[in-house]
């Protein structure tokens, strides 16, 4: 094999490239311990190039070029989504849907030619012009999703056909998430400016808020302290923490001894994206009628903010449809079957023998 001789002028560029790496391993050298995740290294770095190395657009771009990979496969992946849900819908969409389909389908197909445009020219400005068409086009997922209840609400067809067309719209607003992406990535590779990191206000509820709320409060904050906001409470707090609980968490490296059982009335102003009971049993039971309410409330904000849809029983949702709509679930998989379990049925009691005789006769 040839031996390629470089020239004085490429060993310089080489000698400085590998100084700039250098760098940036010592720096990231220094945060590698137990229970950090690639991620979290992966944008300490990126933000260690972008405010200590603004000469060094090759290695932003290098960087960038590996997430773009990652995001060109996802749209991949949603692409194969879309044809599966496409062969499981019984019958065409409504032409209404139809309509909004082609309409995302084609600002998808626009944001992300865009978007892929300005990362292979480096024009920070289409970026940015691109990022704003993309945040005024916000407000029709609106519309969209009225149109699929409006269908839900007419009963025209199953519902796995609403959940199908759902998670089209679904998979095509994530093509425009990864168009905006790397408008962004255009926008690092040519300025050094990364965007900030989004955070998430997580709320962990039990009755007393004395013991597992604590913990998985304490915990998601120490693992996870750059993804989120959290906090704990519960609807019949005690005064303190229980001991045992206390006990363990020093175990495990958590410091409760400054918690205290906070009521979750005193959180209902707070923008939770997730809440999260960690005993609905005991909710059901014990919890008062205004925080049960209270805590769906909370659920009912999770949905308007668009994180995601919930499956409740049919009691919590006709109490959620102030601001939300339920489309209830006729198909069979969504049938609750409902069994009574005996060791021996001679030795029930009389009235427990007739009230299983009764049941077994109405079926």
């Amino acid at each position: 094999m040839a031996v390629i001789l470089k020239s004085a002028p490429e060993i310089e560029r080489m000698r400085v490239a590998g100084r700039l790496a250098a760098e940036v391993l010592d720096f990231v050298a220094g945060h590698v311990k137990p229970g950090v995740t690639t991620g979290e290294l992966d944008r300490l770095c990126h933000a260690f190039v972008a405010r200590h190395l603004p000469s060094a657009g090759h290695l932003r771009f290098v960087s960038s070029v590996m997430r773009l990979t990652i995001g060109l496969e996802r749209i991949g992946d949603y692409a194969a989504t879309i044809s599966r849900t496409a062969a499981q819908l019984s019958t065409h969409a409504p032409a209404i849907v139809q309509r909004d389909v082609e309409m995302m389908c084609e600002h998808a197909r626009r944001m992300l030619h865009e978007g892929l445009r300005s990362f292979q020219n480096r024009d920070v400005a289409l970026a940015n012009a691109t990022l704003t068409a993309a945040a005024q086009f916000a407000h029709h997922f609106d519309k969209v999703f009225d149109d699929l209840v409006k269908e839900g609400e007419a009963r025209t067809r199953p519902v796995s056909d609403l959940f199908a067309l759902m998670a089209t719209f679904n998979r095509l607003e994530r093509v425009i998430h990864q168009a905006k992406n790397i408008c962004e990535e255009t926008v690092f590779v040519g300025t050094g400016r990364t965007k900030g990191e989004k955070v998430f206000q997580i709320l962990f509820v039990d009755e007393q808020n004395s013991g597992p709320s604590q913990l998985a409060e304490h915990f998601t904050r120490k693992a996870f302290p750059q993804s989120g906001q959290y906090r704990s409470a519960g609807w019949q707090p005690v005064e303190e923490i229980e001991p045992a609980y206390s006990q363990f968490a020093q175990k495990v490296g958590l410091d409760l001894s400054r918690a205290w059982p906070a009521p979750l009335s005193s959180l209902a102003c707070l923008p939770f994206y997730c809440a999260v009971l960690l005993d609905r049993f005991k909710a059901q039971k014990g919890m008062a009628k205004d925080e049960f309410e209270l805590l769906e409330f909370i659920v009912e904000r999770m949905v308007e903010r668009n994180v995601g849809i919930g499956i409740v029983p049919e009691t919590t949702a006709r109490r959620l449809v102030r601001t939300i709509v339920a489309v209830a679930l006729t198909d069979p998989w969504a049938e609750r079957e409902l069994k009574i379990c005996v060791r021996k049925l001679a030795e029930l009691p009389p009235y427990a023998r007739r009230l299983v005789e009764h049941l077994r006769a109405g079926r």
